[in-house]
């Protein structure tokens, strides 16, 4: 008999994320309804689907209601801002889309028997006391300091998926997500790798903040999203951690940039913003032994095809 193809809904397919995702998902067989109300994702990220018969796209906010007719099998909750600028313009429609979003979509999940896996972050340890960071990790995070609405939103969102989890007995999956870097990103997105590729594709100062010492682990976005697809797969309902752990600093990540794009650019430091974590690399050891997953794409090769996108940007 043959299998039925699955269908998978990606909330925030329009997203760097999300759009990466709903590729994966389409070349493996999934039928994809993805749902986006571009507030910071792009029409771009999705254009190279359109008449594809295997993907559907509704522009709508998650926050509300969400009616879909026929099966669901798989439901992907990647809608939210994600990037320090956008959490900062809009800190309200941030924590909507955690506690809200996360909601109509986990709601969704129930009414469709539908798996869900939500896109955490590792923003949820805040500023790091443990390092590297292991899921067992509290974590040390300011609720009421500018990065709150982010960290919170992301928390809330954990708390209620382990709640429909225990009280509905829904089939959830948490992704912890690290820093991943690779196409379709925004140029302006406030971001570590698209701020300092712009800068240096421009020939600009590359902007440093404090010395630079902050540590920061960099995965590419096919590594992480093939470990976000296995979470789903696997039969594991508490955190992962998904990322790179090869931690370098924030100068040596901008020299690099400046070698790899042949740049005139020369690194000025400025003050470091609030709250600004000083390290940040994930431990996965979880990943590696349950999912079998480990990052494959060396940065200097990951970087070249970023600059190569951004070079069609700038």
């Amino acid at each position: 008999m043959k299998q039925k193809q699955p269908t998978s809904v990606v909330t925030g397919a329009a997203g760097f994320l999300g759009s990466h995702l709903t590729d994966l998902l389409v070349a493996r067989g999934h039928k994809v309804i993805g749902i986006d109300n571009f507030v910071t994702g792009s029409v771009d990220n999705i254009a190279h689907l359109g008449g594809n018969r295997n993907f559907k796209f509704i522009q709508q906010d998650v926050t509300e209601f969400i009616f879909l007719d026929g099966p669901v099998n798989y439901v992907w909750h990647f809608a939210s801002p994600a990037s320090p600028i956008d959490y900062l313009e809009l800190p309200i429609q941030t924590l909507k889309v955690g506690s809200l979003g996360t909601h109509k979509a986990l709601g969704l999940a129930m009414h469709k028997k539908a798996r869900f896996l939500t896109a955490s972050t590792s923003e949820i340890y805040g500023d790091p006391l443990v390092h590297p960071q292991p899921e067992e990790y509290w974590g040390n995070v300011n609720t009421i300091g500018p990065r709150g609405c982010y960290d919170e939103a992301k928390r809330f969102a954990e708390a209620l998926t382990m709640a429909y989890h225990r009280e509905h007995q829904v089939e959830t999956r948490i992704v912890r997500i690290f820093n991943t870097y690779g196409p379709r990103m925004r140029l302006n997105d406030g971001r570590v790798v698209p701020a300092f590729v712009s800068q240096a594709l421009k020939n600009k100062p590359v902007t440093v903040f404090g010395k630079g010492l902050q540590t920061r682990s960099f995965c590419y976005v096919s590594d992480l999203i093939e470990g976000i697809y296995r979470l789903m797969m696997s039969d594991y309902d508490l955190p992962v951690n998904i990322g790179n752990p090869t931690e370098m600093t924030m100068l040596e990540f901008a020299e690099q940039i400046i070698r790899v794009t042949g740049s005139k650019s020369r690194i000025i430091f400025k003050p470091l913003p609030q709250d600004d974590p000083k390290q940040r690399k994930p431990d996965i050891t979880k990943a590696k032994k349950l999912l079998k997953w480990e990052p494959v794409v060396p940065l200097a090769k990951g970087l070249v095809k970023t600059i190569e996108y951004f070079r069609t940007k700038v």
